[in-house]
């Protein structure tokens, strides 16, 4: 790789975008103008569409692409595309409109202009069948009339030719045939109408479309054959199927009749076929049946004779599902309001099994082993109507002495594999003594979560005998479950919730369920989840564009944060702190300034509310490149939360222990310069860990640009040049670069850090430019030393040029103030020089492509600092450095 490095300084005058003209390209069928002297680009569906914006102006302006007056469809309409050119390969018809091309660079008025682009297309037809019918005799239909309906997508509108057996039918020639065109189809459609089917009727037909050859498009058409044989059809079962789960089902479709062939299809209803649903021709496939299978099958045959929507259809009903859960309920006497199983009272024991259909269950009862059958003490119901469909109950009557025994229920599914289920419950004298009572923890009825963090409700049930299960419910009864269901059993009492959302919080119902144990008044607890999550601001992102040295207010809204008060508000720029006094928390966020060249760039609001916070403070430099922190904190609101036992630092390592209210300090040793680091602090309570706060902390000699965020220190790329410069460290360079070129490390001698970089393997051919621009800088305010009307300012950065083939610099540049050429060797060197501008300027990176691809260039640590550049031995001495005055513009 051959590379010359060279270092421009650019005198920019602003100038106001010149009138944008739009410059295609492509396979045009045809550009013409219309009344309002807009140009229309007609272009064929699926060709290429190619659009230049050729615009002028100083600072170069960004071009922006919109498009309006097309489908709803088209994702053009709501992302806009930044790019002098727009390409769009396969063009489809949704994306035919307006094209807006606006070029801005925030110095006057914006420049616009549009093209309209017509997209022509033709669909293949589509032809339906429709008849009346006034005999039916076996399989034949002798039909009155035939609808033949051929409908076709196109731009321009379709011409249509109806043809029997490649002939034309023409209307004025045949009485037996009607063509129209339906109300309402806009030109899309046409109907063929034969009247009182003729012997002739029974043919070939062919409905053709046609766009007249615009753009090349040709004909397309589709036939039909006409006959007087329907469709029929037989299923293999005509009943309910009842299936085991787990096993394969397959249904036979059989067609008996039709011509053309038909076309066999299959759906389900309620929902759509299963996943695992196979269809192979007439025959529909389930592999391995779950509960959730069970529903209608139908199978439909249609091959065009008879509308469609009419079309024989027949029904296959519910897969079903053997026995899977048995739930056992025990109803004290309830004609007495009793909630205790009591001597000389009544007793109900009920059995619930889950499973379809319920008629095919068989319930047996048995009392000490014993089978149980009716009689004046012990009633015996196949189906209780008290209770929940397919449920029976086992109801004892004035319970005597004798009356106190082990009763079991047996569920079996006849012709089933699956197991019988079985249940027992001891009746004894001190058999649920104990009505349940729930609650909530101590402590636990409101329960405080980080969003997206996992959290748990718990809801004590104390007594009761034997033990319910607990119900789950929001308070709210408009409101799901997380799991979407109205309502959760939990065995434990424990209701456990992952990934918490800010859409969970609220209060949740538990009570008692009757199942496996007493049918009485449920019990019921009520416990808040409170869910913390970061605040919302608005805007989320705005374009703020003003003259210079004019003021500009920036406001963050915090529209809704929990907790709600707010603990801190911080500005940055291009990620960077921005010192400021302490904001009023109880107003809008808000940061003024004066704008000029300088302080351009992104600006973040950063609004927490977490309770905690802490303070940096650098404590000593250990030498050149390391450095320590000593972090401090405090916590703000002692009393805002539980007792804190420790806090997480991320920034190496953990400390735990201190106590609350008191200032705490931690040492972060080993940091390198000029790296940032985030140093991110939580606290751990009892209960939890609260939210993170974080910092960022950095050390440097200078101000200088390591190239450390991926903001590039509001560097940019020029977008006039061939390549880019690339942003990248040790861990990131392309480990197939070109052996013996490029750094190992920054400039630092870290191998995490970050540096520019420039390299000239394929594809880069001799001769491609690399050019990187520093941000535009303002001088015109200021004035020099006296006697001098030009204030000297000191350029520095350090460099790698390593390879046997870097050459000579063949760029041509309008103010050429440091180039340099050749080998230099395996280490990072310093480059230094003076400027003396008078008016704005940036600074230009470039490196050129030689004719060879051995050696790379990288740059980092760039400074440009006010004053004349201390002398020192360096290798800027040995340079070649030329100062000449920027052409302007």
């Amino acid at each position: 790789m051959s590379l010359c490095l060279c270092v421009c300084v650019s005198m920019r005058a602003h100038t106001a975008p010149a009138n944008a003209q739009i410059v295609h390209s492509g396979a045009a069928c045809n550009v013409k103008e219309d009344n309002i002297s807009e140009r229309i680009y007609t272009i064929k569906e699926g060709d290429t569409l190619v659009l230049q914006c050729i615009v002028k102006g100083h600072p170069r302006p960004q071009v922006r692409w919109t498009k309006t007056a097309g489908s709803a469809s088209d994702k053009f309409q709501e992302t806009s595309i930044y790019n002098e050119t727009l390409r769009i390969e396969g063009i489809q018809r949704v994306q035919g409109g307006r094209y807006y091309c606006k070029a801005d660079n925030g110095v006057g008025v914006a420049a616009i202009k549009s093209i309209r682009v017509d997209v022509q297309y033709l669909d293949t037809p589509v032809l339906t069948v429709h008849q009346t019918i006034s005999d039916v005799r076996g399989s034949y239909y002798q039909e009155k009339t035939v609808f033949l309906r051929c409908t076709v997508n196109s731009n321009p509108p379709a011409r249509f030719i109806w043809k029997r057996e490649n002939m034309p039918i023409e209307q004025s020639k045949d009485n037996g045939v009607d063509i129209y065109e339906p109300l309402y189809t806009q030109g899309e459609t046409k109907v063929l109408k034969l009247k009182n089917l003729r012997l002739k009727d029974f043919a070939d037909y062919t409905c053709q479309v046609s766009v007249r050859n615009v753009c090349n498009i040709e004909d397309k058409s589709v036939t039909f054959r006409l006959t007087n044989l329907h469709p029929a059809l037989r299923l293999s079962v005509n009943e309910t199927l009842v299936v085991d789960p787990g096993r394969d089902v397959t249904m036979t479709c059989e067609v008996t009749a039709g011509f053309p062939p038909p076309t066999v299809t299959w759906s389900r209803y309620p929902g759509p076929l299963p996943l695992s649903a196979q269809v192979r021709g007439g025959s529909l496939m389930l592999r391995a049946v779950t509960p959730a299978d069970a529903g209608f099958y139908n199978c439909t045959a249609v091959n065009n004779v008879g509308n469609p929507a009419a079309g024989t259809s027949t029904s296959l009903s519910g897969v079903s599902q053997a026995c899977i859960n048995l739930t056992f309920q025990i109803t004290p006497d309830s004609n007495k309001d009793s909630e205790s199983i009591q001597m000389g009272r009544d007793l109900k024991l009920s059995c619930h099994v889950d499973a379809t259909p319920q008629d095919k269950v068989n319930y047996t009862w048995y009392k000490n082993g014993v089978p149980v059958y009716s009689s004046d003490s012990l009633i015996l119901l196949r189906s209780d109507p008290d209770m929940a469909p397919g449920t029976s109950s086992l109801e004892i009557v004035d319970m005597k002495f004798r009356d106190l025994a082990t009763y079991s229920c047996m569920a079996n599914f006849p012709g089933s594999r699956v197991q019988e289920l079985r249940v027992d419950v001891n009746i004894s004298q001190n058999s649920g003594d104990h009505s349940p009572s729930a609650g909530g923890p101590a402590g636990g009825q409101v329960v405080s979560v980080r969003e997206g963090g996992n959290t748990e409700l718990v809801c004590l049930v104390v007594d009761g005998k034997p033990r319910p299960p607990v119900l789950w419910s929001r308070m709210d009864k408009d409101l799901l479950m997380p799991s979407g269901e109205p309502l959760v059993e939990t065995r434990d009492g424990r209701l456990r919730l992952t990934n918490v959302s800010r859409d969970m919080m609220g209060a949740y119902r538990c009570q008692t369920a009757p199942y496996n144990g007493l049918n009485i008044k449920r019990r019921e607890a009520q416990v808040q989840l409170n869910v913390q999550y970061a605040p919302i601001l608005d805007p989320v992102f705005q374009d703020v564009r003003s003259r210079n040295y004019q003021m500009v207010t920036l406001r963050c809204t915090v529209l809704r944060s929990n907790p709600p008060r707010l603990m801190n508000i911080r500005w940055f720029r291009n990620g960077e702190p921005l010192r400021m006094p302490p904001p009023d928390l109880k107003e809008t966020p808000e940061l003024k300034f004066k704008l000029d060249p300088v302080n351009n760039g992104t600006y973040d609001c950063r609004v927490t509310n977490n309770p905690y916070y802490y303070q940096l403070m650098m404590a000593f430099c250990s030498f050149w490149n390391n450095y320590s922190y000593n972090l401090q904190w405090t916590q703000r609101d002692p009393e805002a939360t539980d007792r804190i036992i420790g806090y997480w630092i991320n920034v190496p390592g953990t400390i735990y222990g201190p106590v609350k209210g008191v200032l705490l300090s931690y040492a972060i040793p080993d940091l390198r310069i000029p790296l940032s680091y985030e140093v991110r602090l939580a606290p751990v309570t009892t209960y939890s860990t609260g939210d993170y706060v974080s910092r960022i902390i950095q050390y440097s000699e200078h101000h200088v640009c390591g190239f450390e965020d991926e903001r590039i220190c509001g560097f940019s790329q020029d977008r006039s040049d061939i390549f880019d410069w690339t942003r990248q460290n040790h861990l990131t360079q392309n480990p197939k670069r070109s052996a013996n070129t490029g750094p190992e490390t920054d400039r630092s001698g870290t191998k995490e850090g970050y540096y520019m970089y420039i390299e000239a393997s394929r594809p880069r051919a001799p001769g491609d430019k690399a050019r990187l621009l520093s941000p535009l800088y303002n001088v015109t305010s200021v004035r020099g030393p006296k006697g001098s009307g030009r204030v000297p300012y000191c350029v520095s950065f350090y460099y790698h040029m390593k390879g046997k083939h870097i050459g000579e610099s063949i760029a041509s540049v309008d103010s050429l103030a440091w180039t340099k050429s050749g080998h230099q060797g395996p280490d990072w060197k310093k480059a230094f020089f003076d400027i003396s501008p008078s008016g704005p300027f940036q600074i230009v990176f470039e490196g050129i492509r030689g004719p060879s691809f051995e050696g790379d260039i990288a740059i980092d640590d760039v400074s440009i600092t006010m004053g004349k550049c201390k002398q020192e031995t360096s290798v800027a001495s040995t340079g070649k450095m030329t100062l000449q005055k920027k052409k302007k513009n």
